[in-house]
């Protein structure tokens, strides 16, 4: 089915062409502006008549009258009128607005385009550490970077997502080492495996276990450091248990996003040791390029506009004095990958605000040895912070940091007793299927719905609150339209009837329904998933004032029933997607 232009866009385009018609010859632009924005005068106001008039120095009422005379009602444009210095007010025709939603309602992407691109698409979120139980932390990373590859390729975007795990480092020759003199605890986490809780908290357990020896027995350190060696010298024994803690910890991860409902699998997890057999080689090629220089016996890629608070330059460390390599440098090695063997066009980092320097200088030592072509877009796309109902960094009484896994049981608990109360009937299993459905919905639709940069609390009570700009207030307006829809009279289905009138709560809800393409695109363009949860919660209110003053099944005709429920379809059509591009199940029943 071809994509079906937005009214505003039919709108915009007829208000260009009136524009252009009405200027004199000579004096036509290529193209114009109209600026048309939704009013609550009319259905759009057109602004851009002022900005041109006051560049051609004339009267923006006298232009405005003669853009007037070119435009004209027709099937869109119900009734246009000069207002103010120069506005436009322009109506939709309700037989117009019938036709979008019945259109948008017969296609599968609701009449959204998916524009194929030549290019490759990175998305690198999540990041977990190998041995280490995932935080609360790791929300936001994940949650976020899935909804966006979710939106990209929705949007006709090739998206490969890459999951960087911390699978290699100082810590894996102290970990190993002490599983190495500990057997027991070595048989007791290979016992477990296949679980997604007690042997990644024993892993968790020992990691703390092996740090405070680390650090209180100087013996047992420079064992580490030796067992460490090698692992990097490829040592079978070394190898065999340091592979068992990363497939035990993959199966762990793999377990919460499936909790969680996010689309990340085992091929998109490309851990740190993967890089480590270039890693030699970016260092030797930044040094012989000049890009990177030997300081105090470690190689440093120094910037003239990045200086520490004392006004000293502040290098990045691609290579320790110890001749050990850090995080730059596996980013650098990388990027390297990203552009020359997946063909990356654009690299999306999704990553805490906290690392923002660190990004900005690995893109300017990739660029400048060439690695990072000008055609390659790479953007750190920062978050904020996760913070409990004290406004600080959400923590556990005793001070510790949260576990994800925690936190999520924590709002599928709350979500229990709200499913519970609202439905009785259902029996346990169901309820349980229900509860966390709303539960993880809340959580992911918390997260979502602010502003990417902007820090948020969590607040497990109001996440899953019926009213107000939730998740579950999304899922609930969903599934009262799924109800609305089973209810309808046998022979009585959704159908347009163009010739009926509409009340103003319908030309609201299907002006509101014909953005869903638009807010889509607006969404991708900025890496903002805050704006569909946006529109999505406008759509479930804007439906609740529809379905107050629009009665659908005792409408007065079969007739008006037939266009509103034609109406409801679309809106939970709507919903059900957005929904799924942020990674929330729509269920029809609640």
């Amino acid at each position: 089915m071809p994509t079906v232009p937005s009214l505003a866009a039919a709108v915009r385009r007829r208000v260009a062409d009136a524009i252009l018609a009405a200027l004199p010859e000579g004096e036509v632009p290529a193209s114009v502006d109209p600026q048309l924005r939704r009013s609550d005068r009319a259905d759009f106001q057109a602004n851009g008549i002022l900005g041109l008039a006051k560049q051609r120095k004339g009267n923006p009422r006298e232009l405005g009258a003669l853009v007037l005379e070119h435009l004209h009602d027709d099937d869109v444009i119900a009734s246009s009128e000069l207002s103010g210095p120069g506005f436009l007010n322009l109506t939709i025709a309700d037989p117009a607005i019938t036709a979008r939603v019945a259109v948008r309602s017969a296609d599968p992407r609701l009449g959204t385009p998916a524009v194929e691109r030549s290019g490759t698409t990175v998305i690198d979120y999540s990041q977990p550490n190998v041995a280490k139980e995932m935080h609360v932390g790791h929300l936001r990373s994940t949650v976020i970077g899935d909804a966006l590859a979710r939106i990209l390729e929705f949007g006709g975007e090739k998206v490969i997502r890459r999951n960087h795990i911390g699978d290699w480092g100082t810590q894996f020759g102290m970990l190993i080492q002490f599983l190495v003199e500990h057997p027991d605890e070595q048989d007791e986490t290979a016992a477990d495996a296949g679980t997604d809780g007690p042997s990644m908290s024993r892993l968790n357990r020992i990691y703390r276990a092996s740090r405070a020896k680390f650090d209180s027995d100087e013996e047992f350190a420079d064992r580490a450091r030796e067992r460490l060696v090698a692992l990097q010298a490829g040592d079978p024994q070394t190898l065999a248990v340091w592979q068992e803690m990363v497939e035990e910890s993959k199966r762990y991860f793999e377990a919460v996003y499936a909790r969680l409902d996010v689309l990340l699998e085992d091929a998109d997890a490309v851990g740190e040791s993967a890089y480590n057999p270039v890693l030699a080689k970016v260092c030797e090629d930044l040094e012989s390029s000049g890009v990177a220089v030997r300081s105090e016996g470690a190689l440093c890629v120094f910037f003239d506009d990045i200086k520490d608070p004392e006004g000293k330059p502040l290098p990045l460390i691609v290579q320790k004095s110890d001749g050990g390599y850090g995080y730059a440098t596996t980013d650098l090695a990388a990027i390297r990958d990203r552009v020359n063997v997946l063909g990356a066009d654009r690299m999306l980092y999704v990553v805490d605000a906290r690392q923002a320097l660190h990004f900005r200088m690995v893109f300017a030592a990739a660029r400048r040895a060439g690695w990072l072509p000008d055609r390659v877009e790479a953007l750190h796309l920062p978050f904020g912070t996760v913070l409990g109902k004290d406004g600080k960094p959400f923590k556990t009484r005793s001070g510790d940091t949260v576990r994800l896994m925690d936190l999520l049981d924590e709002a599928v608990d709350r979500a229990r007793a709200v499913v519970a109360e609202k439905s009785p009937h259902l029996g346990a299993e169901e309820l349980e299927v229900r509860a966390r459905q709303v539960g993880i919905g809340a959580v992911k639709y918390a997260d979502l719905s602010t502003s990417r940069t902007r820090d948020y609390i969590f607040d497990a009570d109001r996440m899953v609150s019926l009213s107000g700009d939730t998740g579950t207030y999304l899922q609930y307006a969903n599934a009262r339209i799924q109800s609305i829809l089973r209810k309808a009279p046998e022979g009585v289905t959704p159908a347009a009837h163009a010739e009926i009138a509409l009340e103003p709560a319908e030309r609201a809800l299907g002006l509101l329904l014909d953005e869903f393409g638009e807010t889509l695109a607006q969404a991708a363009e900025v890496y903002e998933p805050h704006r569909l949860c946006a529109y999505l919660y406008a759509v479930a209110s804007t439906f609740a004032t529809f379905y107050e003053k629009c009665p659908v099944l005792k409408a007065p005709s079969q007739e008006v029933t037939e266009n509103r429920l034609l109406f409801c379809r679309l809106a939970g059509q709507t919903l059900t997607s957005g929904m799924n591009l942020l990674g929330i199940t729509a269920p029809e029943q609640l």
